[in-house]
């Protein structure tokens, strides 16, 4: 069962479960990124790497996508990560999606740098030589995008990618024994990390949000119901034009739909 409501200019579904949720959004981005494909040779797209974009991925490995056609790009990584670590985002998209389906190109961003400001840079670049069409987002416990937390998220930041300093909640929400690809112990959560900004991800025609679960109930919340503002980034999306959240009945039990 599907509810829809707008918000702004956001539009948001929700989903009784997470599969459900997965499936839908994955369905509605096959038919985007095919409509893309008749007009264009490729397709960009940016991908956000985290557990809640679990049910989504599997979905969307499975879409009749002519996936040699797709430049992917991944929207944010920890700063001395090693490429090949649990913890890497680069390494869960490969593991997810990347390993899955046969992608034309893959730009990873290099965590591993001994120079951060310099892969930004070098980042920021391959993003202007190939300008997403689409991106696919988390939200946040703190309501950041990517890793824009409150404290750096900048709606008009004039760079494309940046290193930022992580904030406790973010590192806290990266903790959980229980799963070999988080952290077990606050101590081994990097404590920077490098990330596309908040108007890098905003300029994207179209993005979708996949939230599903409890965890992320007062990240929906404020990303509805509060002053649009750095405080609460993701906020920001309801002023994009093209933009679709998908939730489900977990992540919308604070809202009324």
């Amino acid at each position: 069962m599907t509810t829809e409501i707008t918000v702004g200019k956001l539009k948001v579904q929700r989903y009784d479960t997470r599969v459900e949720m997965g499936r839908a959004a994955a369905a509605t981005a096959a038919d985007t990124i095919r409509q893309l494909l008749s007009k264009n040779e490729h397709v960009n797209i940016i991908f956000a790497a985290a557990p809640s974009q679990n049910e989504f991925l599997e979905a969307l490995s499975t879409c009749d996508i002519e996936w040699k056609r797709i430049n992917a790009f991944h929207m944010d990584e920890y700063v001395g990560i090693a490429p090949d670590a649990s913890q890497s985002f680069a390494n869960f998209l490969r593991q997810r999606l990347f390993d899955k389906v046969p992608v034309g190109a893959v730009h990873y961003i290099d965590g591993a740098t001994e120079n951060p400001d310099a892969e930004c840079i070098r980042y920021a670049a391959l993003l202007e030589q190939y300008p997403a069409h689409i991106v696919f987002l988390g939200i946040g416990e703190n309501t950041h995008l990517a890793f824009n937390d409150p404290h750096v998220a900048d709606f008009d930041d004039p760079l494309v990618v940046k290193v930022v300093d992580l904030d406790e909640k973010n590192r806290w929400q990266q903790v959980d024994p229980a799963d070999p690809a988080c952290f077990n112990d606050i101590g081994l959560v990097p404590t920077h990390a490098i990330t596309l900004t908040i108007p890098a991800l905003f300029k994207v025609k179209h993005a979708f949000a996949i939230v599903p679960g409890k965890k992320k109930a007062d990240a929906i919340y404020h990303t509805l119901n509060s002053d649009i503002q750095e405080k609460y980034p993701s906020t920001i999306l309801r002023k994009h034009d093209h933009a679709v959240l998908f939730i489900d009945k977990d992540s919308a039990s604070r809202i009324k739909m």
